[in-house]
């Protein structure tokens, strides 16, 4: 399996991503300059985590105009997988690839700590790996964390069951005390209705060694490995 790793100008999470990839996983990973335009050989695409052109305008919002966006559409549309991470999902959510957007953090301060979050669909490319219910413990870095959607696409994706991680406490709760950023209905990652596109605000690729202090994350990257096979 063939993973690429976009770089945006600005991004920091970029060489974590890659890491995880080639050194845990063992896959093949490249990175993709954010003017490319060609996806070919590709299997897997993460759009990484950290302030692309700096958030200014707003986390996303200049990047969702770069040229890779547009092959990214339709690589996604051909059935190509695709994980935005942190900024990663802001962007996604600004390309409208996911549905909601990425509001300032309800404190608004950056919340940067390990965070519990619960497995909510383990049917996905993203989290077969992973038990239903499972509580994973992975870190946040972020000022513009908050999901916000209306209450028409929250009832979607509630009912069609594309919520794929929700932020809780370490018995599997939903509780507002639980939630770092004020996220609607806890969501702290989502995936697209056709199931190839995820977002999450949680970072997997920083939670995959012991010496980061988890190594859950691994089971959000072993899954989209094995998904393919």
């Amino acid at each position: 399996m063939k993973f690429g790793v976009v770089r945006f100008p600005g991004s920091s999470g970029d060489k974590d991503a890659y890491f995880a990839v080639r050194d845990v996983t063992g896959q093949s990973v490249e990175y993709i300059w954010h003017e490319s335009t060609d996806l070919s050989g590709f299997d897997c695409i993460i759009l990484p985590g950290g302030a692309s052109y700096g958030d200014y305008l707003r986390a996303g919002g200049v990047a969702k105009n770069s040229p890779i966006i547009d092959a990214i559409r339709k690589f996604a549309d051909g059935g190509g997988r695709v994980i935005g991470i942190g900024n990663g999902f802001q962007i996604l959510c600004e390309a409208g690839l996911l549905p909601g957007d990425l509001l300032m953090n309800n404190t608004a301060r950056f919340r940067c700590l390990p965070v519990k979050v619960r497995v909510d669909n383990n049917t996905s490319d993203f989290s077969g790996k992973c038990c239903k219910g499972q509580v994973l413990s992975l870190p946040i870095a972020h000022l513009t964390g908050r999901y916000y959607c209306d209450s028409d696409t929250l009832n979607v994706l509630e009912k069609d069951g594309r919520v794929l991680l929700r932020y809780c406490d370490e018995s599997g709760n939903a509780t507002e005390q639980a939630n770092p950023n004020g996220s609607v209905g806890n969501i702290a990652g989502v995936v697209n209705e056709r199931g190839n596109i995820a977002g999450m605000m949680p970072h997997p690729e920083r939670a995959v060694e012991d010496i980061l202090g988890s190594t859950d994350g691994v089971c959000i990257l072993q899954s989209m490995v094995e998904a393919r096979l």
